[in-house]
């Protein structure tokens, strides 16, 4: 019955399975993607540095997370910001949401802190503070505050 139909399928009298044959691979496809000219090690020496983009991309961004934590920390000594949980906490009395995220930017003399919330409604929103005053200075998305 399955035969019927040109499927590989198993057979109703001896129940075993009669896999069809694969089609051969034409031409440019039977010989892998480089050119008999090049010889496979030279395939794999492109592809090494490829391979590395994604480990040498997190250890960049490892490398921010570890500036920003010690530019805070180093305007913080100064007096320049206010400390981050005292910020956080008059966020949390304000906004609805848990911190997902936070950066710290200085931009035009002035620190700024940006944070991302994820409220219960699953869509989040991004608040920005002057660091150094704990002033609202603009939202972004679904913003929800308390009453």
């Amino acid at each position: 019955m399955w035969a019927s139909f040109g499927r590989a399928g198993p057979s109703l009298m001896t129940g075993e399975s009669h896999p069809l044959p694969e089609p051969g691979l034409s031409g440019r496809f039977s010989c892998g993607s480089a050119s008999p000219a090049q010889p496979a090690g030279m395939r794999r020496r492109h592809l090494f540095p490829l391979l590395l983009l994604p480990v040498l991309a997190t250890r960049a961004r490892a490398d921010d997370d570890d500036d920003d934590h010690d530019r805070a920390r180093a305007a913080m000594e100064r007096g320049e910001i206010r400390p981050l949980s005292q910020l956080l906490a008059d966020l949390e009395r304000r906004f609805v949401g848990q911190v997902v995220d936070t950066d710290l930017d200085r931009d035009d003399g002035r620190w700024i802190y940006e944070f991302k919330l994820l409220p219960p409604s699953g869509r989040m929103y991004r608040v920005k503070i002057d660091a150094a005053t704990g002033q609202v200075l603009r939202t972004r998305g679904p913003v929800q505050e308390r009453r």
